[in-house]
């Protein structure tokens, strides 16, 4: 008896580590299958299956246009000891020849909404490229808002100076 307690736990132990052996070799698979199988190009076109066919969607391509320098921006930030001040030389791009004109028309209008927006701003709003980002965003937003939907497609930051 004392021979058949040991084979017993032996057969068992045997089991247990071909269970879980199965077990980790079964995740492996399937995690190539779900996460590495479509980036994994075998060369002479895969395994024998119908070539995959990847779909690209079409980005927003903007038009090019003109673009007009701004005059330099420097204005405090929203900082709470009142310390930091930025400094910034913008470039928008517009669609045409016309909205160069009508740009310098409306100069003080655009210079008070990007001097207000920049002075809303604290050195953590702009810190990061993800702001830096939105702000680009935010500033093409307040252009457009005066000048007509659509008038400016992008604006460049082509200085810009936190201190």
């Amino acid at each position: 008896m004392a021979d058949g307690v040991p084979k017993k736990s032996s057969k068992l132990k045997w089991v247990l580590l071909i269970f879980i052996l199965l077990l980790v070799i079964g995740g492996g698979v399937a995690a190539w299958f779900f996460f590495l199988h479509d980036k994994i190009s075998l060369p002479g076109g895969g395994g024998g299956g119908a070539a995959k066919v990847e779909r690209v969607e079409a980005q927003p391509v903007s038009p090019v246009g003109l673009t007009v320098p701004l005059s330099q921006f420097t204005t405090n930030l929203a900082d709470p000891l009142g310390q930091r001040f930025i400094r910034m030389n913008l470039e928008v791009e517009v669609a045409d020849k016309k909205l160069v004109e009508e740009l310098a028309r409306q100069n003080p209008r655009i210079r008070d909404s990007i001097l207000m927006l920049l002075a809303s701003k604290s050195y953590a709003d702009i810190a990061t490229t993800e702001s830096r980002l939105m702000l680009k965003s935010e500033i093409t937003d307040r252009l457009n808002s005066i000048l007509g939907p659509g008038k400016i497609y992008q604006v460049f930051i082509t200085d810009m100076v936190v201190q």
